[in-house]
C-alpha cells in the first residue's frame, strides 16, 4: 500500500515536472527559430514584447517590475551583445512560466508577432529620416550654388544687354551724323522728297536716343526707327554718291563738334573757378551780423582770457591766417576736440581789418573751451607796410588767392611771433582728426619746415618742380634741380630759430623781386614756397596731412579716416555748394547748425 502511494506521488510530481518543462522547451525552441530569422527582428520582437507589455499591464509584470521587461535600444545593434540580450530574454520569459503566467506570456508573443510589422515600417520611417537629413542639406547648398550661378547668369546677360544697348545707340549717333551730312549737301531751300524723309527720320531717331539715354536702353519701336533711317540713308547714298564730299563734311562736323567741346570745357572751368572765389550769401549774412552785434560790446566785453599764454613758448602754438569765419571756426574746433591736452594749445588767427569784428564775435560767442585765442588784424603790424612793400601789388595775377596778403603772410611768421620758438600753421580749410602732440617732438635735423611730400606720380597730388616753376631760366637752373622733391602747404611745422638765423624771409623777398623782372614762377605762394625753403624742409609721414579732398573724387575712405590732417585743397572747398558732398560731412560735424545766426542766415548743412 505504501509503496503503491510513493509510485503514485513519483507519477504525479513527474507530470507536474512535465507540465512546467515542456512550456519552457517549446518557449526556447521558438526562440532558436527567432534567432535563424535574424537579429533585427529578434530585437524588433524584444521592443514589441516591451511596447505590448506595458499596454495591456499584465499582472506579471506588475509583479516582477516593468524594469524587468526592457529590451535593448533599437540604435544599438552589437554583435557581441547579442547572445546577452537572448539570454536576458529567455530568463525573463522563464521568470513568467514560473509566476505562473505562461498563458499571458504565450498572447504576449502572439501579439508581438502581430506588432512586428509596424515596428519594421516605424524604423524603416525613422532610417529614411536619417538618410534624408544629409540628403536635404546636401539639396540646399546645390540649391544655394544654384541660385548663385543664376545670379551671376544675371549678371553677365545685363551686362551683355548693356553693351548691346550701347552699341545700339552708337549705331543711331552714327545714323544721325550721316544724316544730317546728307542735309547739309542740299541747298538750305531745297524741299524735296527725299530731305523731307530725312528730317522726319531724325526727328524720330532723336527721340528715341533721349529715351534711350532716360531709361538706359533703347526701346522696342527704335529697331524699326533705325530700320527706316536706314533705307532713308540708303536712297541718300544713291543720291549723292560723291565719297570725297562727304569725307570733307564729316571732318569738318567733327572740328565744329571738338571746338564747341573745347569751349564748354573753357566755360565749365572759369564758373567753377570763378564760384570757388565768390562768398556764399548765408556766409556774408553771418558776418554782417555778428559785426553788428560786435559793436554793441563795450570795450572790456570785447577781450578774450588767458592772454598772458601768447608768447608762451612751452605752450602748442597754431597761427590761421584768414578771413573766413566758418573755415577758422572748424580747424579751431576740430583741433580741440581732438587734442589730449587742450589748455596747453592756442591758437593765433590773423585777418584783415574787415572781417576782424566778425570773427571777434564768432569766439566771444563760442569760447574754445581751455584753449587760448588770439584775433588780429594785418593792419596791425606796421612793420609789414614800412620794412616791407606790400606782396599783393607785386604779384601779377588776378586771382585774389594768389594776390591776397594773407596768403604771402606765412613768409613773415619770425616777425609775426618773434617770442616764439616752433609753430604750427594751418591753411583756413584743414580739419583736424588726431592729436597733434607727436608732431611738436619731430627731429627738425637742423631745418626750418617739417611738410608732406607731393612727389609721387602715382598720387593725385603729385606736383613737379618744373610744373611751377621756370627752370629753363639760368638764374633758377643753377640753383635748383628738376628733379627735387616737392612738398605742400597746409599744416607745417617751422623752426622759427632756424628761419630767423637763415634769413629766409630777406631771401624770400630777393625772389619776389627777381620775379617782378621776368616770369620765374606761376601765380602764388607755393612755388616760391620752394625755392625759399629749398634743401631747408624734413619730410613728414602721409599719415599727417591728406590732401585732395577739394578736387579728387577718388580718394579711399582709408586714407581719410586714418588721416591725422585733412585738406580741403583746391576750389570745391566744403562751405560752397560746388564742395564734393561725401566729403563734407567730416567738415560740417565741427559746426552747430542750431545757434541763432546760423539759422538766420539759412546756413545748412
Amino acid at each position: 500500500m505504501k509503496k503503491h502511494r510513493r509510485w503514485l506521488r513519483i507519477v504525479i510530481f513527474s507530470l507536474l515536472s512535465f507540465s512546467v518543462l515542456a512550456p519552457i522547451m517549446l518557449v526556447s525552441l521558438r526562440l532558436k527559430a527567432l534567432t535563424s530569422i535574424g537579429k533585427r527582428e529578434f530585437i524588433d520582437d524584444l521592443a514589441s514584447i516591451k511596447h505590448r507589455a506595458d499596454n495591456l499591464r499584465f499582472n506579471a509584470v506588475e509583479q516582477e517590475g516593468a524594469k524587468e521587461l526592457k529590451g535593448p535600444k533599437l540604435l544599438v545593434f552589437k554583435e557581441k551583445d547579442f547572445s546577452s540580450v537572448v539570454r536576458h530574454s529567455s530568463d525573463e520569459n522563464r521568470d513568467l512560466y514560473h509566476s505562473g503566467n505562461a498563458p499571458n506570456a504565450s498572447k504576449l508573443l502572439e501579439a508581438s508577432g502581430k506588432g512586428k510589422h509596424q515596428i519594421q515600417q516605424n524604423i524603416k520611417r525613422v532610417n529614411s529620416k536619417k538618410k534624408e537629413q544629409p540628403s536635404q542639406e546636401r539639396g540646399k547648398h546645390d540649391q544655394h550654388l544654384h541660385n548663385q550661378e543664376r545670379g551671376k547668369s544675371y549678371q553677365n546677360l545685363q551686362s551683355q544687354s548693356r553693351v548691346l544697348a550701347d552699341e545700339n545707340i552708337k549705331r543711331v549717333r552714327d545714323q544721325l551724323i550721316r544724316a544730317k551730312a546728307y542735309l547739309s549737301f542740299a541747298p538750305p531751300s531745297s524741299n524735296s522728297r527725299l530731305m523731307k524723309e530725312l528730317r522726319t527720320r531724325i526727328k524720330e531717331v532723336e527721340q528715341a536716343v533721349g529715351d534711350a539715354c532716360k531709361d538706359s536702353d533703347l526701346p522696342r519701336s527704335a529697331s524699326q526707327k533705325m530700320k527706316a533711317m536706314e533705307a532713308s540713308l540708303s536712297k541718300a547714298s544713291r543720291a549723292y554718291p560723291h565719297c570725297s564730299q562727304m569725307a570733307t563734311k564729316l571732318r569738318s562736323m567733327a572740328y565744329n563738334a571738338e571746338e564747341q567741346i573745347r569751349v564748354q570745357k573753357n566755360q565749365e572751368s572759369y564758373l567753377v573757378q570763378l564760384a570757388g572765389r565768390t562768398t556764399p550769401k548765408g556766409l556774408h549774412c553771418l558776418s554782417m551780423r555778428l559785426i553788428a552785434e560786435y559793436f554793441f560790446l563795450q570795450p572790456e566785453e570785447r577781450k578774450f582770457p588767458n592772454q598772458q599764454k601768447l608768447n608762451d613758448p612751452n605752450l602748442y602754438h597754431y597761427a590761421i591766417f584768414s578771413d573766413n569765419i566758418l573755415a577758422c571756426a572748424v580747424v579751431v574746433n576740430s583741433t580741440i576736440s581732438s587734442a589730449k591736452e587742450p589748455e596747453k594749445i592756442v591758437f593765433h588767427v590773423v585777418t584783415d581789418s574787415l572781417n576782424l569784428p566778425a570773427i571777434s564775435m564768432w569766439f566771444l560767442l563760442n569760447p574754445p573751451g581751455k584753449a587760448t585765442i588770439h584775433i588780429q588784424s594785418i593792419e596791425n603790424f606796421d612793420w609789414l607796410s614800412t620794412k616791407y612793400n606790400s606782396t599783393s601789388e607785386e604779384q601779377k595775377s588776378n586771382d585774389p588767392r594768389y594776390t591776397s596778403v594773407l596768403n604771402h603772410l606765412r613768409f613773415y611768421l619770425p616777425d609775426i611771433f618773434p617770442a616764439l620758438n616752433k609753430i604750427v600753421l594751418f591753411d583756413h580749410d584743414v580739419v583736424v582728426q588726431r592729436d597733434l602732440t607727436e608732431i611738436w617732438s619731430v627731429d627738425m635735423k637742423g631745418k626750418v619746415n617739417a611738410a608732406v611730400e607731393t612727389c609721387l606720380e602715382s598720387e593725385a597730388s603729385y606736383r613737379a618742380m618744373h610744373m611751377f616753376v621756370n627752370l629753363s631760366d639760368p638764374f633758377l637752373e643753377k640753383r635748383f634741380d628738376a628733379n627735387a622733391c616737392t612738398w605742400a602747404f597746409g599744416m607745417n611745422l617751422f623752426e622759427l630759430q632756424e628761419w630767423r638765423r637763415k634769413n629766409l624771409t630777406g631771401l624770400y623777398r630777393d625772389y619776389v623781386q627777381l620775379g617782378l623782372k621776368r616770369p620765374l614762377w606761376k601765380a602764388g605762394s607755393l612755388p616760391l614756397g620752394w625755392i625759399t625753403f629749398y634743401n631747408q624742409t624734413v619730410a613728414l609721414e602721409k599719415r599727417w596731412h591728406t590732401l585732395g579732398l577739394g578736387y579728387n573724387t577718388g580718394l579711399s575712405s582709408s586714407d581719410i579716416e586714418h588721416a591725422t590732417v585733412l585738406h580741403y585743397d583746391g576750389v570745391m572747398k566744403p562751405w560752397l555748394e560746388i564742395g564734393i558732398a561725401k566729403y563734407k560731412g567730416y567738415w560740417s560735424k565741427h559746426l552747430q547748425y542750431d545757434q541763432p545766426y546760423m539759422q538766420q542766415c539759412n546756413i545748412n548743412e
